[in-house]
Protein backbone atom coordinates (compact mmCIF):
# COMPACT_ATOMS: atom_id res chain seq x y z
CA UNK A 1 0.00 0.00 0.00
CA UNK A 2 1.04 3.44 -0.99
CA UNK A 3 2.09 5.94 1.65
CA UNK A 4 -0.65 8.27 0.13
CA UNK A 5 -2.92 5.70 -0.33
CA UNK A 6 -2.37 5.06 3.47
CA UNK A 7 -2.70 8.98 4.34
CA UNK A 8 -5.79 9.12 2.93
CA UNK A 9 -7.17 6.26 4.35
CA UNK A 10 -6.29 7.58 8.09
CA UNK A 11 -7.30 11.17 6.74
CA UNK A 12 -11.12 9.70 5.59
CA UNK A 13 -11.55 7.60 8.91
CA UNK A 14 -10.76 10.74 11.29
CA UNK A 15 -13.29 12.87 9.23
CA UNK A 16 -15.51 9.61 9.33
CA UNK A 17 -15.61 9.84 13.21
CA UNK A 18 -16.29 13.42 13.37
CA UNK A 19 -19.30 13.64 10.81
CA UNK A 20 -21.21 11.09 12.43
CA UNK A 21 -20.28 12.74 15.84
CA UNK A 22 -23.49 11.16 17.92
CA UNK A 23 -22.77 7.82 16.14
CA UNK A 24 -18.84 7.92 17.27
CA UNK A 25 -20.11 8.70 20.86
CA UNK A 26 -22.59 5.75 20.77
CA UNK A 27 -19.96 3.17 19.76
CA UNK A 28 -17.23 4.75 21.79
CA UNK A 29 -19.24 4.15 24.57
CA UNK A 30 -20.33 1.37 24.01
CA UNK A 31 -16.36 0.35 23.85
CA UNK A 32 -15.54 2.21 27.26
CA UNK A 33 -18.59 0.42 29.07
CA UNK A 34 -17.46 -2.73 27.94
CA UNK A 35 -13.83 -2.54 28.52
CA UNK A 36 -14.48 -1.36 32.48
CA UNK A 37 -16.61 -4.22 32.70
CA UNK A 38 -14.15 -6.74 31.25
CA UNK A 39 -11.14 -4.70 33.54
CA UNK A 40 -13.47 -5.31 36.31
CA UNK A 41 -13.71 -8.93 35.76
CA UNK A 42 -10.32 -9.82 34.59
CA UNK A 43 -9.41 -8.12 37.79
CA UNK A 44 -11.21 -10.41 39.82
CA UNK A 45 -10.87 -13.59 37.73
CA UNK A 46 -7.09 -13.44 37.75
CA UNK A 47 -6.89 -12.21 41.89
CA UNK A 48 -8.73 -15.11 42.68
CA UNK A 49 -6.69 -17.30 40.63
CA UNK A 50 -3.30 -16.23 42.37
CA UNK A 51 -5.03 -16.64 45.96
CA UNK A 52 -6.01 -19.87 44.63
CA UNK A 53 -2.71 -20.92 43.47
CA UNK A 54 -1.33 -19.37 46.64
CA UNK A 55 -3.79 -21.51 48.87
CA UNK A 56 -3.19 -24.19 46.36
CA UNK A 57 0.75 -23.98 47.00
CA UNK A 58 0.54 -23.94 50.16
CA UNK A 59 -1.92 -27.40 50.43
CA UNK A 60 0.24 -30.45 51.47
CA UNK A 61 0.08 -34.29 52.23
CA UNK A 62 0.55 -35.29 56.29
CA UNK A 63 0.87 -38.98 56.41
CA UNK A 64 1.20 -40.37 60.26
CA UNK A 65 3.45 -43.64 60.72
CA UNK A 66 2.37 -46.07 62.90
CA UNK A 67 3.48 -45.59 66.90
CA UNK A 68 5.62 -48.95 66.75
CA UNK A 69 7.68 -47.60 63.51
CA UNK A 70 11.68 -48.49 63.42
CA UNK A 71 14.06 -45.63 62.18
CA UNK A 72 14.88 -48.49 59.43
CA UNK A 73 11.05 -48.45 58.33
CA UNK A 74 10.80 -44.29 59.07
CA UNK A 75 13.65 -44.63 55.87
CA UNK A 76 12.03 -47.02 53.76
CA UNK A 77 8.96 -45.22 53.54
CA UNK A 78 10.70 -41.83 52.68
CA UNK A 79 12.15 -43.63 50.07
CA UNK A 80 8.94 -44.90 48.73
CA UNK A 81 7.03 -41.29 49.04
CA UNK A 82 10.50 -40.23 47.02
CA UNK A 83 9.36 -42.38 44.86
CA UNK A 84 6.67 -41.27 43.84
CA UNK A 85 6.19 -39.06 40.01
CA UNK A 86 4.00 -36.28 41.41
CA UNK A 87 5.86 -35.89 44.89
CA UNK A 88 8.11 -32.52 44.19
CA UNK A 89 9.43 -32.04 48.00
CA UNK A 90 8.72 -33.90 51.74
CA UNK A 91 10.34 -33.58 54.93
CA UNK A 92 10.01 -35.56 58.19
CA UNK A 93 8.66 -34.70 61.40
CA UNK A 94 9.49 -36.79 64.23
CA UNK A 95 7.04 -37.07 67.04
CA UNK A 96 9.19 -34.50 69.30
CA UNK A 97 9.01 -31.86 66.56
CA UNK A 98 5.17 -32.21 66.14
CA UNK A 99 4.66 -31.97 70.18
CA UNK A 100 7.45 -28.83 69.99
CA UNK A 101 5.14 -27.47 67.25
CA UNK A 102 1.61 -28.34 68.85
CA UNK A 103 2.93 -27.07 72.64
CA UNK A 104 4.25 -23.29 69.95
CA UNK A 105 1.01 -23.30 68.23
CA UNK A 106 -1.52 -23.56 71.49
CA UNK A 107 0.67 -20.96 73.30
CA UNK A 108 -0.09 -20.82 77.24
CA UNK A 109 -2.45 -23.80 76.63
CA UNK A 110 -0.16 -25.88 75.42
CA UNK A 111 2.17 -25.98 78.52
CA UNK A 112 -0.14 -29.13 79.68
CA UNK A 113 1.33 -30.88 76.80
CA UNK A 114 4.93 -30.89 78.42
CA UNK A 115 3.64 -33.17 80.94
CA UNK A 116 3.59 -35.94 77.65
CA UNK A 117 7.33 -34.86 76.85
CA UNK A 118 8.93 -38.64 77.93
CA UNK A 119 5.60 -40.51 76.98
CA UNK A 120 4.67 -39.12 73.33
CA UNK A 121 1.46 -40.06 72.11
CA UNK A 122 2.38 -38.58 68.49
CA UNK A 123 3.31 -40.06 65.44
CA UNK A 124 6.27 -39.32 63.45
CA UNK A 125 4.84 -37.79 59.99
CA UNK A 126 5.66 -37.05 56.64
CA UNK A 127 4.85 -33.62 54.92
CA UNK A 128 4.37 -34.02 51.50
CA UNK A 129 4.42 -31.25 48.25
CA UNK A 130 3.16 -31.90 45.02
CA UNK A 131 3.97 -30.79 42.05
CA UNK A 132 0.13 -29.52 41.11
CA UNK A 133 -3.25 -29.52 43.59
CA UNK A 134 -4.89 -32.09 41.25
CA UNK A 135 -1.99 -34.96 42.37
CA UNK A 136 -2.76 -34.13 46.10
CA UNK A 137 -5.68 -37.09 45.67
CA UNK A 138 -3.99 -39.62 44.15
CA UNK A 139 -0.59 -39.19 45.65
CA UNK A 140 -2.40 -39.55 48.95
CA UNK A 141 -4.04 -43.12 48.23
CA UNK A 142 -0.72 -44.23 47.12
CA UNK A 143 1.25 -42.57 50.77
CA UNK A 144 -1.89 -44.46 52.23
CA UNK A 145 -1.08 -48.13 50.84
CA UNK A 146 2.80 -48.03 51.84
CA UNK A 147 3.20 -49.77 54.76
CA UNK A 148 3.63 -48.59 58.71
CA UNK A 149 1.63 -45.33 57.06
CA UNK A 150 -1.07 -45.36 59.45
CA UNK A 151 -3.51 -42.93 58.23
CA UNK A 152 -3.21 -39.77 55.47
CA UNK A 153 -4.52 -36.00 55.46
CA UNK A 154 -4.71 -33.71 53.10
CA UNK A 155 -7.93 -31.76 53.64
CA UNK A 156 -9.41 -33.11 50.78
CA UNK A 157 -12.90 -31.79 50.82
CA UNK A 158 -11.37 -28.19 50.79
CA UNK A 159 -8.98 -28.87 48.18
CA UNK A 160 -11.34 -30.24 46.05
CA UNK A 161 -14.28 -27.16 46.87
CA UNK A 162 -11.73 -25.18 45.83
CA UNK A 163 -10.21 -26.12 42.86
CA UNK A 164 -13.91 -26.77 41.57
CA UNK A 165 -14.67 -23.32 42.53
CA UNK A 166 -11.90 -22.17 40.88
CA UNK A 167 -12.87 -23.95 37.66
CA UNK A 168 -16.28 -22.74 37.97
CA UNK A 169 -14.97 -18.67 38.37
CA UNK A 170 -12.93 -19.13 35.15
CA UNK A 171 -15.64 -20.59 33.24
CA UNK A 172 -18.13 -18.01 34.21
CA UNK A 173 -15.55 -14.94 33.61
CA UNK A 174 -14.48 -16.31 30.51
CA UNK A 175 -18.34 -16.11 29.76
CA UNK A 176 -19.48 -13.35 30.42
CA UNK A 177 -16.22 -11.61 28.69
CA UNK A 178 -17.10 -12.95 25.89
CA UNK A 179 -20.85 -11.93 25.40
CA UNK A 180 -19.68 -8.08 26.51
CA UNK A 181 -17.39 -8.50 23.39
CA UNK A 182 -19.90 -9.57 21.11
CA UNK A 183 -22.15 -6.94 22.41
CA UNK A 184 -19.60 -4.45 22.02
CA UNK A 185 -18.70 -5.81 18.49
CA UNK A 186 -22.32 -6.18 17.11
CA UNK A 187 -22.89 -2.35 18.39
CA UNK A 188 -19.98 -0.57 16.86
CA UNK A 189 -21.04 -2.88 13.60
CA UNK A 190 -24.22 -1.06 13.58
CA UNK A 191 -22.89 2.40 13.98
CA UNK A 192 -20.16 1.70 11.11
CA UNK A 193 -23.45 0.13 9.07
CA UNK A 194 -24.85 3.66 9.11
CA UNK A 195 -21.80 5.37 8.31
CA UNK A 196 -21.93 3.31 5.34
CA UNK A 197 -25.56 3.57 4.02
CA UNK A 198 -25.52 7.53 4.74
CA UNK A 199 -22.67 7.15 2.27
CA UNK A 200 -23.68 4.15 0.20
CA UNK A 201 -24.47 6.32 -2.89
CA UNK A 202 -20.41 7.82 -2.48
CA UNK A 203 -19.29 4.10 -2.19
CA UNK A 204 -21.76 3.31 -5.64
CA UNK A 205 -19.95 5.95 -7.47
CA UNK A 206 -16.37 4.80 -6.57
CA UNK A 207 -16.80 1.16 -7.28
CA UNK A 208 -18.45 2.37 -10.64
CA UNK A 209 -15.37 4.42 -11.32
CA UNK A 210 -13.34 1.24 -10.45
CA UNK A 211 -12.26 2.10 -6.80
CA UNK A 212 -11.15 -1.36 -5.24
CA UNK A 213 -12.79 -3.10 -2.23
CA UNK A 214 -9.76 -2.76 -0.29
CA UNK A 215 -9.72 1.48 -1.03
CA UNK A 216 -13.35 1.32 -0.34
CA UNK A 217 -13.14 0.01 3.24
CA UNK A 218 -9.66 1.16 3.92
CA UNK A 219 -11.18 3.88 5.82
CA UNK A 220 -13.74 2.03 7.43
CA UNK A 221 -10.89 0.02 8.91
CA UNK A 222 -9.83 3.10 10.37
CA UNK A 223 -12.59 4.35 11.45
CA UNK A 224 -13.16 0.96 13.74
CA UNK A 225 -9.66 1.38 15.34
CA UNK A 226 -9.86 4.90 16.30
CA UNK A 227 -13.26 3.66 17.83
CA UNK A 228 -11.72 0.87 19.59
CA UNK A 229 -8.68 2.73 20.79
CA UNK A 230 -10.53 6.26 21.71
CA UNK A 231 -13.17 4.03 23.61
CA UNK A 232 -10.42 1.72 25.83
CA UNK A 233 -8.48 5.35 27.32
CA UNK A 234 -11.01 5.14 30.33
CA UNK A 235 -10.97 2.43 30.75
CA UNK A 236 -6.68 1.92 30.88
CA UNK A 237 -6.48 4.91 32.88
CA UNK A 238 -9.31 3.39 35.68
CA UNK A 239 -6.89 0.50 35.54
CA UNK A 240 -3.93 2.30 36.01
CA UNK A 241 -5.34 5.04 38.45
CA UNK A 242 -8.21 2.50 40.32
CA UNK A 243 -5.97 -0.75 40.74
CA UNK A 244 -3.00 1.16 41.76
CA UNK A 245 -5.42 2.86 44.42
CA UNK A 246 -6.98 -0.54 45.32
CA UNK A 247 -3.74 -2.60 45.46
CA UNK A 248 -1.94 0.42 48.12
CA UNK A 249 -5.18 0.42 50.56
CA UNK A 250 -6.18 -3.17 50.54
CA UNK A 251 -3.10 -5.32 51.11
CA UNK A 252 -2.03 -3.76 54.04
CA UNK A 253 -5.55 -4.32 55.74
CA UNK A 254 -5.40 -8.37 54.40
CA UNK A 255 -3.92 -10.33 57.67
CA UNK A 256 -4.18 -14.19 55.84
CA UNK A 257 -1.00 -14.92 54.51
CA UNK A 258 -2.39 -16.24 51.02
CA UNK A 259 -4.60 -13.69 50.53
CA UNK A 260 -2.64 -10.89 48.20
CA UNK A 261 -3.59 -9.13 45.49
CA UNK A 262 -1.13 -9.16 42.28
CA UNK A 263 1.48 -6.73 42.36
CA UNK A 264 0.38 -3.35 40.85
CA UNK A 265 3.73 -3.29 38.30
CA UNK A 266 3.18 -5.11 35.93
CA UNK A 267 -0.36 -6.62 36.02
CA UNK A 268 -1.69 -3.33 35.92
CA UNK A 269 0.26 -2.09 32.63
CA UNK A 270 -0.11 -5.77 30.90
CA UNK A 271 -3.79 -5.39 32.04
CA UNK A 272 -3.81 -1.91 30.02
CA UNK A 273 -2.28 -3.07 27.23
CA UNK A 274 -4.64 -6.05 26.89
CA UNK A 275 -7.60 -3.78 26.74
CA UNK A 276 -5.81 -1.09 24.09
CA UNK A 277 -5.33 -4.76 21.91
CA UNK A 278 -8.99 -5.49 22.72
CA UNK A 279 -10.87 -2.29 22.07
CA UNK A 280 -8.56 -1.74 18.50
CA UNK A 281 -9.62 -5.72 18.08
CA UNK A 282 -13.70 -5.57 18.61
CA UNK A 283 -13.34 -1.84 16.53
CA UNK A 284 -11.64 -3.28 13.97
CA UNK A 285 -13.73 -6.33 13.70
CA UNK A 286 -17.13 -4.76 13.50
CA UNK A 287 -15.93 -2.81 10.96
CA UNK A 288 -14.71 -5.26 8.82
CA UNK A 289 -17.90 -7.61 9.29
CA UNK A 290 -19.86 -4.49 8.76
CA UNK A 291 -18.11 -3.45 5.34
CA UNK A 292 -18.12 -7.46 3.88
CA UNK A 293 -21.66 -7.27 4.10
CA UNK A 294 -22.51 -4.26 2.36
CA UNK A 295 -19.60 -4.18 -0.16
CA UNK A 296 -20.26 -7.95 -0.42
CA UNK A 297 -16.51 -8.72 -0.41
Amino acid sequence: MKISTLKRHVREGAKNLIRNSWMTVAAVGAVTTTLVLVAAFLILILNLNQIAENIESDAEIRAFLELNTSDEEVESVGNEIEGISQVTNYQFSSKEEELENLIDDLGEEGESWELFEQDNPLNHVYVIQTEEAEDLSPVADQIGQIDKVESVEYGSETVDRLLQFNQYARYIGIGFIAALLLTAIFLISNTIKMTINARSEEIGIMRLVGAKNSFIRGPFFVEGLLTGVIGSIIPVTAVLVGYHFLYVNLNDRLNFQFIELLPWNPFAWQLSLMLLGIGAFIGIWGSVMSVRKFLRI
